[in-house]
């Protein structure tokens, strides 16, 4: 991405890669090419979400008296052009921007005359929108050995794909979710390969996508103030993250300035919290984590968890524990959901081999049986009289069968264990283990076992069938279920 300001003078030069413009007579009697010194500051507020990143830059000009084109161009890069504004920083009274093309033999460029009532130095402030930045968050979470308290080391890395450098640029993370009403990103592209339908003509298209940025705009405040330039800071020191909450998003501001390539990737710390309590848990839900008995780790993004400033962004998390030998144990990795402050966190650790978990049905039996008239009657002679025969068959039954849960604690340590059943149709759920409706069709329960531990927990299923069927929901009988 280039800006270029064009003097009209007697004379003519060429810097870098605009030699070519030499070529070109007309340009060649009468203008003078200048590059635009290096960015004073620049600003990136990146909408992960949308594939969209707020670009504000300063550059300091010379100016003459009189129309002073200039040009800006994004060849190579994922820059939104429709979305380019250009502001006067100082001398605003004295600045005006007269018009604004997109020449139609130079997709990639767009050219300002601004009418100047002075000469010197006036700084302007360029914004646009571009895609291919975006950030991601990862998390370490490593126990203590006897599994009471955490500690989370959270990082954001951003990645810039964007087709150009952004040096010491200072970085904003914006975390929620933002609907436009066109994709940003595709348009560019779109723009910049010259694929916009015949039906789309290059007005409503820039129309179109300054719809979606006023939209965005309405939505927050982050688009208003100018770019502040960041202060200095050591190299060696560690990055702080700034956090502020804006309507419905979080705005996380990275401490300092960083230089970002095209194509490089930057790792900064967002925050570490220690003594972060937590609850060890055991689940039977086959509906969430399939047929088999899962470890969980439960704790809160609230303050009392020593968390709960801001919300926690999606990404990766992987979780250590001590083992209180001077060692790390492995336990697992799981991709991290938006977290919202007061909101749970559940890490799944995943089948613990320590506890064994079975499912024995120890009988099954009917009852209860329903019949009714199949056909006509039938009438048959037997001896001296006759004998009155109806023909039926079973219209509806109850259906029993008796299960037992085996569960073995090997572990060093009391586990508490929730189990979470579902069932469809007509079903009564008898137990002694004091269950409960999650809905209309799930039923729940808890058990608690002590370290080296065995239990077996009873319960029974009743299932109406046929005409017996009344209900599309569970019955809970609270009573003794005995084995066979």
């Amino acid at each position: 991405m280039s800006l270029i300001l064009i003097h009209k003078t007697a004379g003519l030069r060429s810097i870098g890669a605009l030699l070519w413009l030499l070529t070109a007579s007309a340009v060649a009697q009468n203008v003078d090419l200048s590059t635009v010194p290096p960015r004073d500051t620049v600003q990136l507020t990146i909408y992960n979400s949308a594939d969209l990143t707020l670009v504000r830059e300063t550059r300091t000009l010379s100016v003459k008296p009189g129309i002073n084109p200039l040009q800006f161009s994004w060849a190579n890069t994922l820059i939104d052009p429709t979305s380019v504004e250009l502001r006067f920083v100082n001398h605003a009274a004295e600045l005006t921007v007269l018009d604004a093309r997109f020449p139609h033999d130079k997709p990639q460029m767009l050219y300002w005359d601004v009418q100047s009532q002075f000469e010197g130095a006036a700084t302007v402030e360029i914004s646009y929108f571009t895609s291919g930045i975006r950030w991601a968050a990862d998390y370490t979470a490593m126990a203590d050995p006897a599994e009471k308290t955490l500690t989370l080391d959270s990082f954001v890395r951003v990645y810039n794909n964007a087709g150009e450098d952004y040096e010491r640029a200072q970085v904003r993370l914006v975390v929620g979710t933002i609907n436009l009403v066109e994709e940003i990103a595709a348009l560019a592209r779109a723009r910049e390969q010259q694929q916009l339908p015949a039906s789309l003509p290059e007005e409503d298209y820039r129309q179109a996508n300054k719809q979606a940025m006023r939209r965005l705009e309405a939505k927050d405040e982050m688009m208003a103030g100018s770019v502040m330039a960041a202060p200095a800071v050591a190299m060696m020191a560690p990055k702080a993250v700034a956090k502020e909450s804006l309507s419905e998003y979080f705005l996380y501001t990275i401490e300092g300035t960083e230089t970002i390539p095209n194509g490089w990737s930057k790792r900064l710390r967002s925050f570490k919290a220690t003594g972060i309590p937590i609850q060890v848990e055991y689940r039977y839900r086959p509906v969430e984590y399939g047929d088999q008995l899962v470890r969980l780790y439960l704790l809160r993004n609230d303050k009392l968890s020593k968390l709960g400033s801001t919300p926690l962004p999606d990404g990766s998390l992987r979780v250590f524990r001590d083992n209180g030998r001077d060692g790390l144990s492995y336990l697992a990795t799981q991709a991290l959901q938006y977290v919202p402050i007061g909101d749970k966190i559940e890490l799944n650790l995943g089948a613990d081999p320590e506890v064994i978990f079975e499912l024995v049905k120890q009988k099954v039996w009917r009852d209860n049986l329903l019949m009714q008239l199949r056909g006509a009657n039938v009438y048959q002679k037997l001896g001296n009289g006759m004998q009155f025969e109806v023909d039926s068959q079973v219209a509806g039954w109850d259906e029993h069968a008796l299960y037992d849960q085996r569960i073995s604690n090997y572990s060093k340590q009391p586990i508490t264990i929730e189990i979470r059943r579902s069932y469809a149709g007509d079903v009564v759920f008898r137990s002694k283990l004091e269950p409960v409706l999650h809905d209309f069709q799930t039923v729940q329960y808890k058990a608690v076992l002590a370290a080296g531990e065995k239990k077996d927990l009873y319960h029974e299923i009743i299932e109406r069938q046929g005409k017996n069927a009344k209900k599309r929901n569970i019955e809970i009988l609270n009573t003794v279920v005995t084995a066979p």
